[in-house]
Parts: C-alpha cells; sequence; structure tokens
C-alpha cells in the first residue's frame, strides 16, 4: 500500500473518531428544544468538517443533562 492511501485512511479515521465524540457528546446535552438536538447531528454528519463546525459553533450551546 503506497504512502498516499495510509493517510487518507488515517484522516478517514481520525474523523470517524471526532465525528463519533460530537454525536456522543450532542447526545449527552440538553439543546433546549429536539429540533436543535437533531440539526446538530446533521452537522456532526458532514463528512471531514462537521465534528470542526460542531466544535467551533454548537459545543458550548447545550447544556449537560444532570444524572
Amino acid at each position: 500500500m503506497d504512502k498516499l492511501a495510509l493517510y487518507i485512511l488515517l484522516i478517514a479515521a481520525l474523523s470517524l473518531g471526532l465525528t463519533m465524540l460530537a454525536l456522543i457528546d450532542i447526545i449527552k446535552k440538553d439543546f433546549g428544544s429536539a429540533k436543535a438536538k437533531v440539526l446538530w447531528h446533521f452537522v456532526a454528519l458532514i463528512p471531514l468538517i462537521g465534528w470542526l463546525i460542531y466544535l467551533i459553533f454548537g459545543f458550548r450551546k447545550g447544556h449537560k443533562k444532570p444524572i
């Protein structure tokens, strides 16, 4: 396997991992309405940059649910 393919796989794996972390964070938080929560789920699922958009704009909008 050449180096380019390995770099592409590494970027894809890193992006998938960060997307999963963003989705888990969205599930754990309360955004005030179900509509906002669903919207952030869709934003986080944008390939390669969705997790970054959520991290910049949505991470501080939600509040952790009390256990």
